[in-house]
This record gives C-alpha cells, sequence and structure tokens, in this order.
C-alpha cells in the first residue's frame, strides 16, 4: 500500500505474553509468518515462549529489537494502560483483542493514540491480516489466502465465515481488517478507503457491516467524497434486529431509522456500492466477477 497500515516485515510485540492466550496466540502468529521479535511481560521468569523472548516492559522490548507494533492479549480492564506504555515506547501500531473494555477507557485510549500519531485497530477486534505472510490477532487462517479483496468487518463470526466460505472458491484478501464493534474504537471503515483505493493489490472492498450506529453510512459519504474508484461489495448483518437492540460486543444501538439496515442500504447503495443480506448471495456475486480469482 502507498501509505501501508502494516507490512510483512514490521517487527511485533506481543504484551500480556505469559498469559495463556497470549502464550498460544504468539506462536499461532509467529508460526503463520508474522515477524514476532518479542513479548511483554513482568514475569519474566516464565522464560522465553518457544524461542520468543519476553520482556518486563515495553521500553525494554523496543531497545531490544526495534518493534513498531503491538497485539495486545490483555484483560479488558488492563487494556489502558498496556496501550499506554506501548505508546510511550513508540509503538505506532496496536492492535486489541479483548472485548468489554470500557468505553471511559477507549475514549482515554483514542486520545493518546491521535495525540501520538499512532493506529488503533480495536477496542476489541479479530485482528488484522495480510493473508500467507502477517497475522495480528485471532483471525483464523482458514479463512485467509491471498486475493483481491480488501476486506473490512465489524463481525467476527461473520467475516470468518464469509472468508472461508469465498476462500473455498478460490478468492481471498489483500488485507483483512476488523475494526471491531465498540462504539468507541480506533479505525472505522471509512479510515480505511485511502489505503484500499491506493493499493494496487485490491481490487474490490469487501465491507462486512451490521445494524447500529452510522458506520456504513459513514463510509458511503466518505466514499463519495474522497472519489473512490474501486467497486465495493456490503453485506449488513441484522435484518431483524428489533429496535433499542445492541449489536456486537459494545454495539451501537438503532434508534427510529438511524442505525436499521434500510438506512445503510440506501446510503451504500447511493454511493455505488453492491449490497447483500445473505452469505451465499454475496460470495455468488464476487466469485462471477472475479472469475480468474476463482479458477
Amino acid at each position: 500500500m502507498t501509505v501501508p497500515l502494516v507490512t510483512p516485515e514490521t517487527p511485533v510485540l506481543i504484551q500480556g505474553a505469559t498469559g495463556r492466550a497470549g502464550r498460544r496466540h504468539a506462536v499461532l502468529m509467529r508460526d503463520y509468518g508474522t515477524n514476532i521479535v518479542a513479548g511483554v511481560s513482568p514475569r519474566t521468569d516464565a522464560g522465553d515462549i518457544d524461542g520468543i523472548p519476553v520482556f518486563a516492559t515495553c521500553a525494554d522490548a523496543v531497545a531490544a529489537t526495534g518493534a513498531t507494533a503491538s497485539v495486545v492479549i490483555v484483560r479488558p480492564t488492563e487494556v489502558c494502560d498496556a496501550v499506554f506504555e506501548a505508546l510511550d515506547a513508540g509503538i505506532s501500531l496496536l492492535v486489541t483483542v479483548a472485548e468489554g473494555v470500557p468505553v471511559a477507557d477507549c475514549i482515554d485510549v483514542l486520545e493518546r493514540v491521535r495525540a501520538a500519531g499512532a493506529r488503533w485497530i480495536g477496542a476489541s477486534t479479530p485482528g488484522i491480516a495480510i493473508p500467507g505472510r502477517l497475522k495480528m490477532g485471532f483471525l483464523p487462517a482458514v479463512s485467509l489466502a491471498p486475493g483481491p479483496l480488501g476486506l473490512m468487518s465489524k463481525s467476527g463470526t461473520l467475516s470468518y465465515e464469509v472468508g472461508y466460505r469465498l476462500v473455498g472458491r478460490g478468492i481471498g484478501q489483500s488485507l483483512w481488517v476488523g475494526v471491531g464493534g465498540d462504539m468507541v474504537k480506533g479505525t472505522r471503515f471509512a479510515d480505511l478507503i485511502p489505503f484500499f483505493d491506493a493499493d494496487p493489490e485490491t481490487k474490490a472492498m469487501l465491507l462486512i457491516g451490521e445494524v447500529g450506529g452510522t458506520e456504513e453510512e459513514d463510509f458511503a459519504a466518505a466514499y463519495q467524497e474522497l472519489g473512490a474508484q474501486k467497486p465495493v461489495y456490503a453485506i449488513v448483518a441484522g435484518s431483524t434486529t428489533r429496535e433499542g437492540i445492541a449489536m456486537g460486543h459494545a454495539g451501537a444501538l438503532i434508534h427510529g431509522t438511524s442505525g436499521t439496515i434500510e438506512a445503510k442500504t440506501r446510503a451504500l447503495e447511493a454511493a455505488g456500492a453492491r449490497v447483500f443480506t445473505r452469505i451465499r448471495d454475496i460470495v455468488d456475486a464476487i466469485a462471477a466477477d472475479f472469475p480468474a480469482a476463482a479458477g
């Protein structure tokens, strides 16, 4: 990408590396191809993690390895402090995976991230991936494959299913970004348009949304304002959701006509996107438009 979010060579550290999830996913990410250079944990007595060195602080890890990105695998109430520590150490890309981060903490984190000029994927995200080359987070390898689609998603589970079915048809992703379903988050759909539109490997954008909030409508407005050219396929989950029901982990509510599937569909279609409500239909449409990729 012209201004990449991440590259396959990005040196990555794992905060919370000695916890059960941290240990497991540090190795899984490393074995996938991610350049995992260090773990961070106050429990340095736990030793290395399958050859990955563990440091007591982010500052120590960055000084020793030159890490510029971090996957934060800690409890929801610990995310804020962990992010602040990483920013103070010079980390410029943060991926936080915990569900249920307090909204007040998310507000504080977003303010600090913006002040530092860093990028935050989260609060609750399954991760980010350059399929076949790098994975930061919990994204399942069976849903990942190199291909032409720039995928962005609120929903982890729905995106896994869409990705898995497309991979089964021979169609993968240029970059996968799980923005998460939190009300306060570091990266939104609209923020990703310049990256995907400038990336020569991305031939189309795939947006996987949910009812509630206005993120899909904001994407549609930004797509038009920026004059983006690449085609957009979108699926919006929650067609049977009643007013007042929250979607996602911290999800936005539907109030009146705001955040409804109808409002999102109108906005996206007005921007030129093709919008679907069933996984089978969006997979069939993409496969028909990318027959070479589908083999």
